[in-house]
């Protein structure tokens, strides 16, 4: 009798998993096919918005960018938090309720590239409507580069902005290779070809090249500089264009912004420009997504594996010989 109980109930489990795992890949394949996809966002009211009328139609969208610029990974709609950036500033613009856009940036910089592809963005879409910039802790280097696409710049007077300059670094270790009795051979199709290998001294003819290309960057994010914040190139490359970091106190007294003050004073002023006083705040957020809830469940643990860390890390996963829109802190 016993036997026949565990038997039993041996046999209720193995129909319970069964039916739980049809039931799963059943939603796996309906998320699939019907599971919105990454070009779809739904508005949600921003946590500092007032309670308002469901009638209520105009609205500011806000957009955050935070973190390295970056053009590899970490998406949550898109691949990247460029691709990020632009879809929603494509809704924003293509949405006829929202009057204008705060873009809330705190970042240090990041990749020029990525730098270069948001801002155009921005400036693109403010030619459709208003876009104001509301800095927090950090808007640096890459940020503030995108932060000039934008109609209006508002920051915190103790914001980090700024730090007008372009940075590349690479990690030489031949020496450290002798002393443990290593030697790189590598085989080349031309004389740059291995131009910042860590495994030798670069050259004076490497140098020269590399400072070069640092600085065509520059003289872009300069020109852009003093086109958008109408100021003198001469000028800026004299003075606070050195890649120095400023406060946002010291920024607008330089002109670099346009206003001091915190996240609800940019609001005010996209209402302003938006023409829409008291209109909602709102922000962009992902749709439930059965596929994309149930396809974290067939993700496995990646194997793992050992590391040897020789330069130090800052946890911005900064690769050597690319060229970043960073404040110096963050690239040692």
């Amino acid at each position: 009798m016993a036997n026949e109980k565990r038997f039993g109930c041996l046999g209720i489990l193995l129909t319970v998993v069964l039916c739980l795992s049809l039931l799963f890949n059943v939603l796996f394949v309906v998320g699939g096919v019907f599971g919105m996809t990454g070009n779809s966002l739904l508005l949600r009211e921003h946590p500092l918005t007032p309670p308002l009328s469901v009638g209520l139609k105009t609205k500011i969208a806000v957009i955050r960018l935070s973190g390295l610029i970056s053009n590899f990974g970490g998406g949550s709609i898109g691949e990247s938090m460029v691709e990020d950036i632009k879809i929603q500033l494509d809704h924003a613009v293509k949405d006829q309720d929202v009057k204008a856009i705060v873009l809330a940036i705190d970042s240090p910089g990041g990749e020029v590239t990525a730098s270069d592809i948001i801002y155009n963005a921005v400036k693109a879409a403010r030619t459709k409507k208003p876009i104001v910039v509301s800095m927090g802790s950090t808007a640096a280097s890459g940020g503030y580069y995108v932060a000039c696409g934008a109609s209006y710049i508002v920051a915190h007077d103790t914001t980090f902005t700024g730090s007008i300059g372009v940075i590349m670094q690479t990690l030489n270790y031949s020496e450290l290779f002798g002393k443990v009795g290593l030697e790189m051979v590598t085989f080349k199709s031309g004389k740059f070809k291995d131009m910042l290998s860590g495994s030798r001294v670069l050259g004076d003819e490497e140098k020269t090249y590399v400072q070069s290309l640092v600085m065509q960057t520059y003289s872009k994010f300069v020109g852009i500089v003093a086109e958008e914040r109408k100021l003198v190139e001469a000028e800026l490359r004299a003075g606070v264009a050195d890649g120095r970091v400023l406060s946002g106190k010291d920024a607008f007294a330089a002109k670099l912004i346009d206003q001091v003050g915190d996240f609800e004073a940019a609001v005010k002023k996209a209402q302003e420009l938006g023409q829409a006083p008291g209109a909602a705040v709102v922000r962009y957020q992902l749709p439930v997504n059965f596929g994309r809830y149930l396809s974290l469940l067939g993700k496995s643990e990646p194997p793992k594996k050992i590391e040897v860390q020789i330069a130090p890390t800052n946890g911005l996963n900064l690769q050597p010989g690319q060229l970043y829109l960073l404040p110096g802190i963050f690239a040692q």
